[in-house]
């Protein structure tokens, strides 16, 4: 980086002098940073004063790289409240000052040169308006240090070190959570490494649904009541838990982390939106498994777009029959109902006329998968996240009570969905950083193990990189993730803190599955090996439960506003 003559003193040791107060310092030029460039993007969209949608589209690499730079921000603000933290309990050590100072590192270098929003495009500050004046911000003396010394080789190699001497440790790096919480991880690791991973490799390979004794197993220990309050027959424990229980059981497999997803979408939908009769009925269900829930929201031709959904739900006496074709419908064979969004208003083709059902249905078995009248499906055969199976569903008259009107009020389906969208996306960035997990326990084992020119993998430096940096940002992408999660238990709206989280989250996810199969070579293309699978379960990381693309448009529209 450009630093007008000054040259940052010499560091002879690989942690920084002063860490913590370096990096607090970087923060408020990032804040000044942000500020800039929110204001020349908004420059770009605004037309009489006011944001045009027509003009955020066209100028869409800018406010979706305001999205990205925002993300950074943040990020890196909750690495130094979480850096602070450990500091004020003594638990600051030499593995957790490496993160601190490879994160800023690298971050800082991102920020100024070229950010990567995917494996293909290259965000850079002259896209969003700045110049070379206006990044003279980033100019001091506390960023020059960090970007220069911060994220060295040296740095990388000795983390990588510290990760050998700590493998049995749950995590690289402290977490931050209390003991409460680091509770819940140890018995749901422990879940994962006797229950799920030993099998999760054969149920893709087999494209298998997952056990129905493991999800009885779960239901007894809390997952699908994890956050429905105790008077409706759950736990009552926060987001920060459920993000903790998402986080282990997905990095043993995705699928099994992700079974608790439609219950927590289900309950939140009924929490929100729900009269005090369908409380009663359906969160103790729900909370015990005696009911699983599948969400089917998404229509062949409407995908993020859902205020355009056509499925039409017409009433029939007190009751509705619903018409309609849906997809991308997860787990929809096995369950009992349906958390269904449908027009009850043909006049209208926006999100008016939207409402939401409790549509109840027949579990399928292996022979006959959807049993109930007038409703057929068909698998869609997918890369990966197969532990529950993908589904495209088929409506004719199908019959939903009309005490299942969700509220019973029509017209209230997409205010009801998007009250549900936070705690979604910060258990997707849980799930996130679960996946992720996995691909760096997988390869740090590949690494150690594997011999290449009379040496372990992990004796070469762009090896032990790679992982160090998978550490690095997994523990990144771990903090924002938590971070949203206290916002929500809090109260406040956190659902630019969920985007962010979930936008990051999944990026990490598939550079660290990405670099993972690298350190694997040729063997991780074969799909013996588990990398495969992980690369695979990755990728949808960045498409379910709002796109990249929306994720960061709904980031952007939020700073804009």
């Amino acid at each position: 980086m450009p630093h007008d003559g000054q040259t940052p003193p010499t560091q002879d040791t690989v942690i920084l002098d002063d860490l913590l107060s370096l990096t607090a310092a970087a923060l408020p030029p990032l804040d000044a940073l942000l500020e800039t460039a929110t204001a020349r993007v908004t420059s770009q969209v605004s037309e009489d004063g006011r944001i045009s949608g027509a003009l955020v589209e066209q100028h869409q690499t800018a406010a979706h790289g305001l999205a990205w730079i925002a993300t950074y921000v943040q990020a890196l603000r909750q690495m130094q409240t979480w850096a602070e933290r450990l500091s004020a309990s003594g638990s600051f050590g030499e593995t957790e000052q490496l993160i601190q100072q490879i994160a800023f590192g690298e971050y800082l270098w991102q920020l100024y040169g070229g950010l990567q929003m995917n494996q293909g495009e290259m965000l850079r500050l002259q896209d969003l308006g700045l110049d070379q004046s206006d990044m003279r911000a980033m100019m001091e003396p506390a960023i020059m240090t960090l970007t220069q010394r911060g994220n060295t080789q040296a740095a990388r190699t000795r983390l990588v070190e510290l990760m050998q001497e700590h493998s049995a440790d749950i995590i690289t790096g402290a977490s931050g959570l209390d003991d409460e919480l680091e509770m819940i991880r140890e018995q749901f690791r422990r879940y994962a490494v006797e229950k799920v991973e030993p099998f999760a490799h054969d149920w893709h390979l087999n494209d298998d649904l997952i056990p129905l004794e493991v999800i009885e197993e779960l239901a007894e220990m809390g997952v699908f009541g994890l956050t429905i309050p105790e008077e409706y027959g759950g736990f009552g424990l926060s987001k920060a838990s459920m993000c903790v229980v998402s986080e282990e059981l997905s990095r043993g497999y995705i699928g099994v982390g992700s079974l608790g997803t439609r219950s927590e979408i289900a309950a939140e939908l009924i929490l929100a939106g729900g009269t005090e009769a369908q409380k009663e009925k359906w969160l103790p269900q729900l909370a015990s498994a005696e009911t699983l829930p599948t969400a089917v929201f998404t229509e062949p031709n409407t995908g993020s777009d859902l205020g355009s959904l056509r499925t039409r739900a017409v009433k029939d006496g007190d009751d509705y029959r619903i018409t309609g074709n849906k997809t991308w419908i997860t787990h929809a064979a096995r369950t009992h109902v349906m958390t269904l969004l449908a027009r009850t208003d043909p006049e209208t083709t926006d999100y008016r006329g939207l409402s939401m059902f409790l549509a109840e249905k027949t579990p399928g078995t292996d022979e006959a998968p959807f049993p109930t009248e007038g409703m057929t499906g068909g698998e869609i055969e997918v890369l990966g996240y197969r532990g529950m199976k993908e589904y495209e569903l088929a409506f004719d008259n199908f019959h939903v009570k009309g005490e299942n009107l969700l509220g019973g009020e029509e017209g209230k389906g997409f205010k009801q969905l998007m009250e549900t969208f936070e705690s979604a996306r910060i258990q997707t960035a849980a799930r996130a950083v679960g996946v992720g997990q996995s691909a760096l326990d997988i390869s740090m084992q590949y690494a150690q193990d594997r011999k290449q020119f009379g040496k372990p993998l992990i004796a070469f430096p762009r090896v032990s990189g790679k992982l160090a940096m998978m550490a690095v940002e997994l523990t990144i992408a771990r903090q924002l993730t938590y971070f949203s999660a206290f916002e929500k238990d809090e109260g406040r709206r956190c659902d630019v803190e969920a985007g962010m989280a979930k936008l990051l989250g999944a990026r990490v996810a598939w550079a660290a599955a990405d670099n993972g199969l690298q350190i694997h070579g040729g063997n991780g293309f074969a799909l013996e090996y588990k990398i495969s699978r992980v690369l695979c379960d990755a990728r949808i990381l960045n498409i379910f439960e709002g796109a990249a693309e929306i994720q960061a448009q709904v980031i952007a529209r939020r700073l804009l506003a």
